[in-house]
Parts: C-alpha cells; structure tokens; sequence
C-alpha cells in the first residue's frame, strides 16, 4: 500500500532560491501570503551567489538622486535598436515599467539596499538611446553577522572570482586590489580588507564581508526570513499539481520523503534555466556537439528541471532568440584538490596590454567590448572543424600588474599557474605560439602589427578604447593615450586558454507581461508564474548591457508576486 504524501498548504510556492524566487517570495509575503520556497541545493543563492551582483534597472530611484533623470522612452529606444525583430513591447514594457518601482519597493520595505552604478555605460555606446549611466544597481556590501544562523544555509561565493573566499566588488574595491602597487591608499584598504577577512575565516570559517551576489542573497534571504517565508533545501520540486487546468502546488522530494505543497495562488518556477543540462545544451547551442564543450557558471543544479516542470503544464520552450546563453568567455581551471572550475574573463580583456586570438594567431574581435560580444564572436570565427577556443596572451608587466584570468597579479605568485597548466610562459611570442598550438607565423604577425599601433594608443583593426564602455574597463592609472591599449613586448609572455562559457540560459518559458506562463496559443496558464532563467529572455537573447540578467530577474520575480498576490498600482 502506497503511502500518501505529506501535505502542507501555503499561498504561493517558489521553486528555487537566486535572485528571481526570493525577489517573488519576499514580494509575495509583504503582501501577506503565506509563502514556501524550496531549493533542490544544501544552500540558498542558486546561480545569483556566484555571479557579480548587477542589475540593469532604467530609472532608477537612485540615479534620480543623484540627478539623472532621463526620458522614460530612451531605454525603449536603445532595446529597439538592439533586439529588432525580437522586441516585444509588452514585456519590455512590464520590464522597464516596474523596475523603478521593483528598487523603490525593496529600499523602502526590506533589508535589500542598494548601491549605484550610475558611472557604468551601456556596453554598445554606438547604438542610438544608449546612456553613459545610470541604468546600473547593485546590493549594498552586508555584513554577514546580520544574518544570523542564516548565513550558514547561504551559497558561498564562487571559488575561482574571490580571493581565499573573500568576494571582491566591482568598482572602487577592485580598482584597490589591481592598483595596490601603484597607490599606498589602495595598498592600505587592501590591507584591512584582507585582515579582516581573515579573521572572518578564524571566528566563521567563510567570508562576512558579503558583496556583489552573496550580498545581494543574503540581504534578500533576510528580508524573506523576517517576513515569515518558510526555506526548504535540498527539497527538488518533481511535479506540478494540476486541477481543473490550473497550477495548484508541486510535489516535492524531502529527506523524509515527498511532500504535496498546496499553493491557493500557484507556483513560480525560478530555478535557473538549463545551462548544465546536456541534452539541451546538444540541441541549442551551436558548435557544442556532445554537449560538454561548453563551460556554464553557474551550480550544476541549474539543469532545466524548472523548465521541464512548466512544458509537463502545457508551457513552451521559446527558442527563436538571438542566443540560447548568456555568452561569457571562461577558461577551465584544475584545482590542487583535482577538482575543476570555471573562471569568467570579464575584467582583464579590457585592460592594456592584452589581445585575444584564435589558432590561426589572429585577433577577431574588440577585446575591451562585452563578454557577450568576445564569446559570440569566438564561436563564429573559429576555424571550422576545430575546437571553439581562443588564448588571450599578454606580457609579465601586464600579468604582474592585473593578473590572466585566474592567476592572480602581483604580490600573488605566478608560477604555480604555470606549473599547472592554466597558463602557458615562454620567452618569446613565437615559442609561446608553438607551446599553444598557435600559428607561430599568425601570432607573430599580429603582436607585431598590435604593438605598432599600441605604441600610439591606437588599435585600427577594432577600434579598442572607442566607446565609453570601453574606457571603463580599461585602466584609468595608465599613462598612455588609450586606457585599453598597451603594446605586448616585455617576456617572459603568457597565454591563457579561452572557451565559450555562459552566465546562464536565455532560452526559457515563453511568458506574457505579467510573467505568466503561457502555452502554445498564448494563453496564460492558470497558477503558474516563470522569472530568472526559467523565463525566456526578456532581451530576446541579446545583451545590450551589464545586468541584464539579474535586472529583468528581480522585476519579473517581483511581477509575478504582484500578479499573483492581486496587488495593485504601486507607488514609489
């Protein structure tokens, strides 16, 4: 005889814990429903816990503060330029509608605060209603204590984008780490921050100085915590409850055993898209032939589970997008431990003094432009038949001053990067070619040709240093005419292997405005809510900006609480 399920009842049910379930669930509560959200992890933060922490927000009530205030129909017009045919007008509109709103509400009521980006550009500065600033937020740093015995059951950051577990942020803290040599000022702030993350790891055995995406998990999963939100981990969600054509709660898998979850107001899938799931990634992604070539960021649990429960409903994979992921460069790092990681080129491509190629030894695209930008142009330049890769070289000033991807710059030593095989050393261009498969002829060639023109600040061939964007992630301590361009002469040379990677999927449920789940005739699908990666991308696979994931994540997840909870218009 088959034993009957547990069964609990709540309002809303949030399958999984990143930035776009816990935006739902602390939404949700504030407006009084009862609310569940389980999580297939040991830990809260999903793929959000590793990833930088911005969100893309137009509008926002912070860069109003601080004077910008721009015409509503500019961010409207800079996405109609960059998605074209993939625009739809009504879930940009419900996008850039309720963002502003989504910032002003967690600010005013919760314990996520935010700090601005307001100096960040838009990536592609050439594109008409592109902005110089103001479209950026981020999770204020949080100290880790406030958390209480919740930090233990948070996502630590990711290994290989911290240092000794110690998150870093981006702007002024890690402007200090790559200028400590250069700036006793920076060296000092180093200095405290390093010392008392250490201290951290004595008393707490992790970091508590929580910035970019732990910080903004946690400063959420606090909120959630306080408005009575009940967490269940290591808890998958394996079917969906479906009565009268309506989503009404989910079985879940618990160390029990299953649990029936009744949910009166329905269920919002948000568990990260599909980007380790390799039949999906075979199908979808180009040149990825078994599947496995492909280096995805976020945690392993992030495997389409979200995805498959939806369709189980009568909900559709939307896959006529620009792309399937969310492009990042990545190269493969083998740990002491045996283990591997991935680690995410978006720093140093930007910096003087650095080129990527391909086999051939050629350039093949504008280094200092967006992640998404090198990695979609790798997969279509590389030579076909061969494997999707591409090295960035550099030289010892340039390695000892930023670091090569994972090997850390100056005081951290090189060698055992070198002694592992995540970097390649020669002492000159053409035996670092030959060590790495390289054209020796092409790789000569090009460095020389780089260097003449890097002598002068220049980069005709791509244009490097032209666009605001550009400039901002280059060095602005460099004293040459360009902060992005810098010749590559002082050996020993390094290289670091580069594939395609992804911060997630773009390809997702297709939903309406309101984030419902819709099926193939458009039709919302009673009780059932998608956000984050479960969602197809609002950006219609483009990435037109930093934080364009996260941004649209914390909206939906937001709008879909709203909807669910019968909410009305909310004012700031």
């Amino acid at each position: 005889m088959n034993q009957q399920p547990e069964q609990i009842a709540c309002d809303l049910l949030v399958v999984g814990s990143g930035a776009s379930g816990l935006s739902a669930a602390v939404t949700a509560a504030w407006h009084g429903l009862k609310v569940v959200v389980v999580e297939k992890d040991d830990v809260l933060g999903g793929a959000t816990a590793w990833s930088g922490g911005w969100m893309w927000v137009p509008g926002n009530p912070l860069a109003k503060r601080a004077g910008i205030h721009e015409d509503p129909q500019q961010p409207r017009l800079y996405l109609k330029n960059q998605l074209g045919d993939r625009y739809d007008p009504e879930r940009v509109d419900a996008f850039l509608d309720n963002c502003p709103h989504m910032v002003a509400f967690f600010d005013q009521h919760t314990a996520l605060k935010f700090a601005d980006g307001n100096a960040i550009p838009d990536m592609h500065g050439n594109i008409p209603g592109a902005a110089t600033g103001g479209h950026q937020v981020i999770a204020a740093p949080y100290d880790g204590r406030e958390a209480g015995p919740l930090i233990k059951r948070l996502r630590k950051t990711m290994r290989e984008t911290s240092f000794m577990g110690m998150p870093i942020m981006a702007g002024p803290d890690l402007m200090a780490f790559l200028s400590m040599t250069r700036s006793f000022k920076s060296f000092w702030h180093v200095c405290k921050r390093f010392t008392l993350h250490l201290l951290d790891l004595a008393m707490h055995g992790r970091a508590m100085q929580l910035v970019n995406g732990v910080a903004l998990i946690a400063r959420l999963a606090k909120s959630a915590e306080q408005l009575g939100v009940t967490f269940m981990t290591s808890a998958p969600a394996r079917r969906l409850l479906i009565e009268g054509g309506a989503v009404c709660g989910a079985i879940v898998e618990t160390a029990s055993g299953a649990m029936e979850i009744r949910a009166a107001r329905g269920v919002v899938l948000a568990a990260g898209g599909f980007p380790n799931d390799l039949k999906r990634r075979r199908e979808l992604f180009p040149r990825t032939p078994t599947g496995a070539e492909h280096l995805a960021l976020p945690p392993t649990s992030c495997n389409g589970e979200g995805i498959s429960l939806g369709e189980s409903a009568g909900g559709c994979l939307e896959t006529n997008i620009a792309s399937p992921a969310a492009w990042a460069p990545v190269s493969r790092v083998k740990h002491s431990d045996g283990s591997i990681g991935h680690f995410p080129h978006i720093i140093d491509r930007g910096k003087p003094g650095v080129i990527g190629v391909l086999s051939t030894g050629k350039r093949f695209v504008n280094e200092a432009n967006g992640y998404y930008d090198y990695t979609s142009a790798l997969v279509a330049a590389a030579p076909q038949g061969e494997e999707v890769a591409s090295w960035l070289i550099c030289d010892h000033v340039f390695q000892r001053r930023y670091g090569l991807g994972y090997s850390r710059p100056f005081p951290v030593p090189v060698g055992p990067h070198v002694r592992s095989g995540y970097l390649t050393r020669a002492d000159s261009i053409a035996e670092l070619a030959q060590a790495c498969g390289i054209s020796v002829e092409g790789l000569t060639q090009t460095v020389k040709a780089f260097n003449d023109n890097a002598r002068r600040g220049e980069d005709p061939e791509f244009g490097r240093g032209s666009t605001a964007f550009n400039r901002k992630q280059g060095d602005p301590l460099y004293p040459g005419p360009n902060p992005c361009v810098a010749p590559i002469e002082n050996g020993p040379f390094y290289a670091v292997k580069v594939m395609p990677g992804s911060f997630g999927t773009f390809a997702g449920l297709r939903t309406n405005g309101h984030a419902q789940v819709v099926n193939a005739s458009n039709t919302p699908i009673p009780g059932l809510y998608a956000a984050g990666a479960d969602m197809a991308s609002v950006m219609g696979g483009y990435y037109p900006s930093g934080g364009i994931n996260l941004g649209p994540a914390m909206t939906f997840g937001y709008v879909a609480a709203r909807h669910a909870a019968g909410a009305g218009a909310y004012e700031c």
